[in-house]
């Protein structure tokens, strides 16, 4: 008596258990379908404020560096101090820690129309003055460099001083910094026929070896359909190493010697769409890891030496045929 009463318990309350799950699913069914329904009708409503909302943001990323960049530093006067601090006090005083080598240089030739877009390796502080020096005056006085804004422009001297000198302009660094509005002053800048001197490793290498290599520069490239032309930099981290402030020479028996610095330029590299980026990038990599030389080429082959080779093999093989 006691098993069947203890089973016909066991069999109400799974009744009631299951008709307890059917009430809530039910009610869930229709509260979800209210919902769904109401945010079907709010859609629109819900997309232009999302998109109101990202507007402001973006708006307010571009005027914080638009209030960053140091506008002044690209007028004529400015323009004619700078070229003085480069080519009369930075130039002499590089010349004494460093010989510098520059190839390549027939890349800038009235064929190929301003603005580009230039890549360069980065290894130390002396990188962007060295390229800049290593620029015919008409392309250097016409080129910004940008800056990482979290290190440059964090002082407004020290983004002053910068700018002024080598003509910055703040740009993230970490990535993500693209098409939210961060670029708007760059982009101002490109359609104004500036070049653009980029570092796409964002930050100096600490052992002299390549970074991990952004691809900003190739969108940027491809929105603005600009050529991008690679730069090899070498010795200048020997030179002046990140963590220290001043260049050094080389120990010598009598007297220290000057580092060895090259200057690479390399053939423009023509835009491809944005989804082609990597691929872009790959062939600045490429570059960098040759250190700036050309591709190598297969030899020529001499058909006659050929020839004349394949016939003697034959020869000393029917020799050793009538041997055997």
């Amino acid at each position: 008596m006691n098993h069947r009463r203890k089973k016909r318990t066991n069999q109400r309350l799974k009744a009631r258990a299951n008709e307890i799950s059917a009430r809530v699913s039910k009610q869930l069914g229709a509260d979800f379908r209210d919902i769904r329904d109401e945010l079907g009708e709010r859609a629109p409503e819900l997309g232009n404020q999302v998109l109101k909302k990202s507007k402001a943001a973006r708006d307010e990323i571009a005027r914080q560096y638009a209030k960053m960049d140091v506008s002044w530093a690209r007028s004529n006067p400015a323009r004619a101090v700078r070229w003085f601090l480069l080519v009369g006090v930075l130039g002499p005083l590089m010349a004494w820690y460093m010989r510098r080598r520059v190839s390549g240089r027939h890349v800038f030739n009235w064929d190929m129309p301003q603005p580009v877009i230039f890549v360069a390796n980065h290894s130390s502080h002396l990188d962007t003055p060295t390229v800049l020096k290593s620029m015919p005056r008409r392309w250097r006085s016409r080129t910004a460099v940008a800056a990482a804004a979290d290190y440059f422009y964090k002082s407004r001297w020290r983004a002053r001083a910068v700018a002024l000198l080598f003509n910055t302009v703040p740009l993230g660094r970490h990535g993500g910094g693209l098409g939210n509005g961060a670029t708007d002053h760059v982009d101002k800048l490109i359609e104004e026929r500036w070049n653009l001197l980029l570092f796409p490793e964002g930050t100096r290498s600490r052992d002299g070896d390549l970074g991990k290599v952004r691809s900003g520069a190739a969108v940027l490239a491809a929105q603005h359909n600009l050529p991008i032309v690679p730069i090899y930099v070498k010795g200048t981290h020997e030179t002046m190493p990140p963590g220290q402030n001043w260049p050094k020479r080389l120990p010598g028996r009598l007297f220290s010697r000057r580092h060895k610095v090259e200057v690479r330029f390399g053939e423009p590299i023509p835009p491809r769409d944005v989804s082609e980026r990597h691929i872009v990038m790959e062939q600045v990599k490429a570059f960098w890891e040759r250190e700036g030389e050309p591709e190598s080429e297969a030899p020529e082959v001499d058909v006659l030496v050929m020839h004349e080779a394949l016939r003697r093999q034959e020869e000393r093989s029917g020799s050793e045929d009538r041997a055997a």
